[in-house]
């Protein structure tokens, strides 16, 4: 008689309408809503028991939290701690319970998992499967815990590469602009030496020119005086002016009429800028260019004196190219 009050409920309660036994795992997604009472506290033990048995048919052996055979059972306990039904099946359904626990735990819902866990020791806080369960529970949050900081990890390597890529696109292209430029300033450099040679070429020409004819008129005043030599300074060195580069970007021509003195070793001194078309542009490469010259000096009777002479010193780029 005894059995039949107290265990065969129970046995009621586990195979009615599941057709399963309590310690067989059930997929949790299999778990039907069920809308939880209103007042749970109100509710009388056998009110409690029928809430219990509802839960279990429907397989809320401990979840959702509040409406689950599990809650219902140890409110009984609590309102009758003696009852031998919900201690029995309590007991009986435990590892039902604690299989549950740990799919919950697999499928990483951790505070649902403690939850269950917690209420899994109000009824056997000694049970070494709770153990193995917070075991598990501490091992999947650590894995988690390790996985979150490897994509974050990856996340931030991600970035730095991207970072490095971009400066090492910015290096690049700054190298290659920078090679443009000293191409192109080689390019100017090199057409500028070309056309400064050209001139220098057609100065030395000039120079050969008009030194031909002072050595003229020496020698016919050497003949007709029949003494000492008396002739003009003759240059013995080109007068090759250097043309200045911003005429030549300028594309800009002229000339410059100079006054100079030459002296009795053949320096020259005293150099005076008479004129120039056009003004300030090429004064100072005619008077460097006469500065670097060197002269035979003027002679009287053999003697050599100082001299003035003025010159007209041309810049022309059609000499230049």
């Amino acid at each position: 008689m005894s059995w039949f009050l107290i265990i065969k409920p129970h046995e009621d309660l586990l195979t009615a309408d599941s057709g399963g036994h309590p310690s067989t795992p059930v997929n949790l997604g299999q778990q039907q809503a069920a809308a939880p009472p209103v007042n749970v506290d109100a509710l009388s033990i056998n009110d409690l028991l029928s809430e219990a048995r509802k839960a279990m048919n429907q397989q809320r052996v401990i979840a959702p939290a509040g409406n689950n055979a599990f809650e219902f059972y140890l409110k009984v306990l609590q309102k009758q701690p003696g009852n031998q039904v919900a201690a029995d099946a309590l007991r009986e359904t435990f590892p039902f319970a604690a299989s549950n626990v740990e799919q919950v735990i697999n499928q990483r819902e951790f505070d649902e998992a403690e939850r269950e866990i917690n209420l899994l020791a109000k009824v056997d806080p000694t049970n070494y499967t709770l153990t193995i369960l917070r075991s598990k529970l501490d091992a999947q949050r650590k894995t988690l815990d390790q996985e979150q900081q490897k994509q974050l990890d990856q996340q931030h390597q991600a970035e730095l590469a991207a970072q490095k890529a971009a400066v090492d696109k910015a290096t690049a292209d700054k190298a290659l602009a920078d090679k443009a430029a000293a191409d192109k300033a080689a390019q100017q450099q090199a057409a500028l030496a070309a056309q400064q040679q050209k001139v220098k070429q057609e100065q030395a020409t000039q120079t050969q020119t008009s030194a031909a004819t002072p050595n003229s008129q020496v020698a016919s005043a050497n003949a007709s005086a029949g003494g000492g030599e008396t002739r003009d300074a003759i240059p013995i060195s080109s007068i090759r002016p250097r043309y200045p580069a911003t005429a030549l970007r300028n594309n800009q021509e002229g000339w410059v009429d100079v006054q100079y003195t030459v002296n009795t070793d053949g320096s020259v001194s005293n150099i005076t800028v008479v004129s120039a078309e056009p003004r300030h542009v090429f004064d100072n490469a005619a008077i460097d260019a006469l500065r670097r010259a060197k002269f035979s000096p003027a002679m009287r009777d053999g003697a050599a004196i100082a001299s003035q002479q003025q010159k007209r010193i041309e810049f022309k780029l059609s000499a230049s190219q």
